[in-house]
């Protein structure tokens, strides 16, 4: 990840003012939740992904960085979404918008942040970067219903697991790394191949998440909070397909009946790694990480395609 920042160094003193303006407000409420928002941002890799794929086809321009910016904004809107769905009161190791400012200003914030990002493309005329972005919503949405459905009935197996994570997570990745790479070539053909590189990248980065929850590095959420939210992933997929159909029951009932208890959720975590469910979500993981790496080595060898193959790594190595 250094190399990515040190190769954007001048561009990204540049994105964070964009960025900045890009989501301020006159409305005083809007604006202090918006201010909050940008003091407490994350890592904004989805906004180095796309920024990246723009140097890749020469400068960056205008266009790269609102290309950037929009991810952004679009990722902070669902996340904003999400913690009042999920009740959350907490983001990044501080309170969340809702814990604030309560569950209704945090979704019209949310909204207001997604509606601006499609506004700015279309004022624009940035139309492909709107069909790109808007298409990456419709599938966000459509994955969040189908988890909704699947985790109530813990029934998820491992192909409508990959259907959810392509939707939820790797959808915006795509989206950011295509849209960015529209803003500095011309070839739809080339476009396309970081569309998909970037679909391969996010599902490598959500499993890497999922691997995260069974372990004990500082992640900004509790181990095992994916099975106090009774959410099932691959490590436990794979688990529930491979043991015998006792310890199966067993493992399902202290999912369903048991999920706020510690030792509960530390007995499911233990099989999960007893069963080999950690290893085989790692092996999955690597495969699409080097799907991404080798679409990358289709193009010429820079310093910016360096920073890219990094930035990829620096997903699947982290540890928060």
């Amino acid at each position: 990840m250094i190399l990515a920042l040190n190769v954007l160094d001048t561009e990204l003193q540049y994105f964070d003012k964009f960025y900045k303006e890009s989501i301020s407000s006159h409305v005083p409420l809007l604006k202090d939740m918006m201010e909050y928002l940008y003091k407490n941002k994350g890592k904004q890799i989805r906004p180095l992904f796309s920024l990246l794929c723009s140097k890749m086809g020469g400068e960056l321009n205008e266009q790269s960085y609102r290309a950037a910016s929009i991810v952004e904004m679009l990722h902070t809107a669902s996340l904003l979404h999400d913690d009042v769905l999920d009740k959350s009161m907490e983001r990044r190791g501080v309170p969340s918008i809702n814990a604030i400012w309560k569950s209704k200003a945090a979704v019209l914030a949310g909204d207001c942040l997604s509606l601006h990002a499609l506004l700015l493309t279309l004022s624009n005329k940035d139309y492909q970067i709107f069909e790109l972005y808007a298409s990456a919503i419709n599938a966000i949405v459509n994955g969040e219903i189908l988890q909704y459905k699947k985790t109530f009935k813990l029934n998820m197996g491992e192909q409508t697991y990959f259907d959810i994570i392509k939707a939820k997570t790797a959808a915006f990745f795509a989206a950011a790394c295509a849209a960015g790479a529209t803003s500095t070539f011309s070839d739809n053909n080339v476009i396309h191949k970081f569309h998909l590189f970037g679909e391969n990248l996010g599902i490598a980065f959500q499993i890497k998440d999922d691997l995260l929850d069974f372990g004990n590095a500082d992640i900004g959420k509790p181990v095992g909070n994916d099975i106090r939210d009774k959410k099932i992933t691959l490590p436990l997929i794979y688990t529930l397909d491979h043991v015998n159909p006792k310890l199966k029951r067993i493992l399902l009932r202290s999912i369903r009946h048991k999920n706020k208890d510690s030792d509960s959720i530390n007995f499911v975590i233990n099989e999960v790694y007893k069963a080999g469910g950690i290893e085989y979500a790692k092996s999955k993981m690597i495969n699409y990480r080097d799907e991404a790496l080798k679409i990358l080595n289709e193009f010429p060898d820079s310093q910016t395609r360096l920073a890219l193959e990094n930035l990829v790594r620096f997903t699947t190595d982290r540890t928060y």
